[in-house]
């Protein structure tokens, strides 16, 4: 699969102090793409370099196969940009501004007025005569998502499009991205752990300018976390911890409340099939038996060794 976006030694330097350090990425053609990473990693750096708006100290940007220290206007109208805190012309309504936006980049009449429709629909925004300072942030974050949209670029660049939006705003702007599926390449950089593994089907994470990963969700899940089954049972959790504890493919045991054992193990099937005869040996009633599937939280801590 060809590569929408290609960081090769990307290194930045402010002050003697490395923002980024030799990162390498690749950007499949039509993937919704998380770059995550704690605050201060350098997620805002690296994309103000892919935008054009920054300098890298050393290395290569490759947007659609072309260098982007040489890549001219052609190149540029093929992206959108929502910066993390985006402007409006407030007194302007969001149909006002789309059509500004639009304009900018000589869209012809006819065709500037249906995308306007289109994206504000796709938006949630369409019928809203409000004027944008009577906006909520949600509603902002989303038209901010639509005006990158109006010139159907190919690669479409999110800067914290969620951060600092309540429950309903950030379910919006996700919602708006899963519409997007297939119609855009997607990077959408984010601190949120929740939000990336909601959308993303391929992430890197960044943390102090290194990348530490990169991979699809599933295969991340599966070469970072072990896998961990939670059990209940009635009475008797503290001796069966204890016999499970001394089997060769348990990892790690721990206990919570109500009877629950939480055990990391090495060997999931044999695991599944040894447990309940651990639980009837201890003539412990099995109240729940389920295997945990690995979130992205667990790769996170393991990697980066705190949660953003």
């Amino acid at each position: 699969m060809s590569a929408a976006l290609e960081l090769v030694g990307l290194t930045k330097e402010f002050g003697g102090k490395r923002a980024l350090d030799a990162v390498d990425l690749s950007v499949a053609d039509g993937s919704i793409f998380g770059f995550l990473g704690p605050n201060g990693a350098g997620k805002t750096t690296a994309l103000r370099i892919v935008t054009g708006l920054a300098r890298p100290t050393s290395g290569t940007v490759r947007v659609l196969g072309q260098d982007v220290a040489t890549a001219g206007n052609a190149v540029r109208a093929q992206l959108g940009f929502l910066p993390d805190v985006p402007a409006f012309y407030e007194w302007m309504t969001g149909p006002e501004f789309m059509r500004f936006v639009g304009g900018l980049f000589g869209l012809e009449h006819r065709i500037l007025y249906q995308r306007t429709a289109m994206l504000l629909d796709i938006a949630g925004l369409a019928g809203v005569t409000t004027r944008i300072g009577g906006y909520s942030r949600g509603m902002k974050q989303r038209l901010g998502i639509a005006q990158a949209l109006i010139n159907a670029p190919r690669l479409l660049l999110l800067d914290e499009p969620t951060s600092a939006l309540d429950p309903i705003g950030r379910k919006d702007v996700l919602d708006m991205l899963d519409a997007l599926r297939g119609r855009a390449t997607i990077f959408f950089s984010s601190h949120i752990l929740g939000d990336v593994e909601r959308v993303c089907d391929t992430v890197a994470i960044l943390n102090h300018g290194r990348v530490l990963t990169q991979s699809s969700m599933h295969e991340l899940k599966e070469r970072h976390s072990g896998h961990r089954i939670v059990l209940e049972v009635t009475d008797g959790a503290d001796v069966l911890a204890a016999a499970i504890t001394a089997q060769p493919w348990a990892a790690s045991v721990s206990r919570g409340g109500h009877g629950a054992i939480e055990v990391l193990v090495a060997d999931q099937d044999a695991a599944q099939r040894e447990l309940p005869a651990l639980v009837a040996a201890q003539h412990a009633g099995l109240v729940r038996l389920e295997a945990v599937e690995p979130g992205l939280e667990d790769v996170f801590v393991e990697l980066v060794g705190e949660v953003a």
